[in-house]
Formats: C-alpha cells, sequence, structure tokens
C-alpha cells in the first residue's frame, strides 16, 4: 500500500462512523445512553443493546461493535468474568461504564482488557469523548477515578504497601528522574495523544518513544496501557510535579 493510500484509509476511519454497543441492565439508563449516542450522528450509533452477560455474549452485533460500553453490573451479574471471553469473541475496544467507586474494581477491569473506565455520573459530554478516544486507541480514565486512583497511591496514604516491601523497588529505582517525570505525565495525561505529551515534556515525538521505550524495558511492560496500570500500582503516578518549570 502507498503512502497517499495509508494516508487516506486513515481519513475514512477518523471520519467513519463509530458502531457503539451498549452493555446495560437499567433501561432508563439504557435509553438516555441511546439517544445520547444516536444524537451525535454521524459521529457514532448504537448497533445494539444487550441487558444481560448471556445476551451480550450471544449478541451478534456485540462482535462487530467499534466500542462496547459495558455496565459491571450487568443485569445482576459480574460482567468482569466476561471481560476475557469478550475481549476474546469482539474485536472492538470496551469502555467500562460504571456507578462504583471502588478503585481495585476499575484497575481490575483494565488489567482485563478494558480500555477506559468512565463514572455513571460523568457529563454527557464526556462519554462521548470517552467513546471517540478508545476507539482510536487510547486509554481513557475520568478525572474523577484517576484521582481516586492517583490518591488512594500517595505515600502518606495507609491503603499504600511499604515500599520497602515492594518486590519491583529496584525496577523503579532503576528509573532515572526525567523518566519518572515522563511517567508522571503519562498517567496524568492517560487520554493524551502521543504528540501532545511529547509537547508537553518539551521533546520530539521521536525521543518520547526511544524514553518510552527504555521505560518499558526497565519497568517490564510492554506498552502504554501496561506502564499506566504499573504505575498506578507502585505510586509511580502519585508524585508532585512542579508546573511552573520550563
Amino acid at each position: 500500500m502507498s503512502y497517499s493510500d495509508t494516508l487516506n484509509a486513515g481519513i475514512e476511519a477518523a471520519q467513519r462512523t463509530i458502531r457503539v454497543f451498549v452493555a446495560e441492565d437499567h433501561q432508563i439508563t439504557l435509553w438516555g445512553l441511546r439517544r445520547l449516542i444516536d444524537a451525535s450522528s454521524p459521529r457514532m450509533e448504537v448497533i445494539g443493546t444487550a441487558s444481560s452477560r448471556t445476551e451480550l455474549l450471544n449478541h451478534d452485533a456485540a462482535a462487530t461493535a467499534d466500542v462496547i460500553l459495558l455496565d459491571l453490573d450487568l443485569g445482576g451479574d459480574d460482567a468482569m468474568a466476561s471481560l476475557a471471553s469478550l475481549r476474546q469473541r469482539c474485536p472492538g475496544q470496551i469502555l467500562v461504564l460504571t456507578a462504583s467507586d471502588n478503585v481495585d474494581q476499575h484497575r481490575a477491569a483494565m488489567l482485563k482488557g478494558a480500555r477506559g473506565v468512565i463514572h455513571k455520573s460523568a457529563p454527557a459530554q464526556s462519554i462521548l469523548q470517552a467513546i471517540e478516544k478508545v476507539n482510536h486507541g487510547e486509554v481513557w480514565l475520568d478525572h474523577v477515578l484517576l484521582g481516586e486512583v492517583l490518591g488512594m497511591l500517595t505515600n502518606d496514604s495507609p491503603k499504600a504497601p511499604p515500599r520497602q516491601t515492594d518486590p519491583d523497588a529496584r525496577r523503579i529505582a532503576s528509573l532515572t528522574a526525567r523518566e519518572r517525570e515522563i511517567v508522571l505525565i503519562m498517567v496524568h495525561r492517560a487520554g493524551a495523544k502521543q504528540l501532545a505529551v511529547a509537547d508537553e515534556l518539551g521533546m520530539s515525538e521521536h525521543t518520547l518513544r526511544n524514553h518510552l521505550t527504555t521505560i518499558y524495558s526497565k519497568l517490564g511492560v510492554r506498552g502504554r496501557l501496561e506502564l499506566h496500570v504499573y504505575s498506578t500500582q507502585h505510586g509511580l503516578g502519585a508524585a508532585t510535579r512542579n508546573w511552573s518549570e520550563p
């Protein structure tokens, strides 16, 4: 494929209507989500819905969706148990929609294959933005949930594990000050494109990629999503940055 063909394919993908499947058992919430998404056409449209775990796993439309908006408490079932099978059957991205404030549950959903987590209390435009972001392969954690994750992992939090007993302490200690800063920004800007992160750090995107390759190797992670999960687990995103620095 030529460069122009590749470019045209990328433009076409960006302009294509996002096919959304909604898995939600509360009918009023489902109705509201469907109206919200369909009202944003041609940006996105609902191609199917499910109100139970069984219906979700057996619905043909779920297998063709670009994004699956998944309520973790689906019809009284633990949808968390369905994430692995859903990832195998459906190539689309999974965006978890939840009313829970359980940070451990949010982290577990990400580890099991979800591309993002958004709270049901989030503004309508945030939900639409989250759908677009995960469809483009980015990670989404809204400010409320990201704040909870980072707050739980601060040094003075009683829930934070003692750093001295952390088996990954040597890996973390191998990071340079600059690499720690990069990790911090990557966590705080979880939904941002890599170019935007590079601009914020005052470096080229190529230089940022080189730094990330080194960071991934040092921490034993395989990409940006695993870096985010690892960082939140070990408190690497909880440091304070001097935002007035050039």
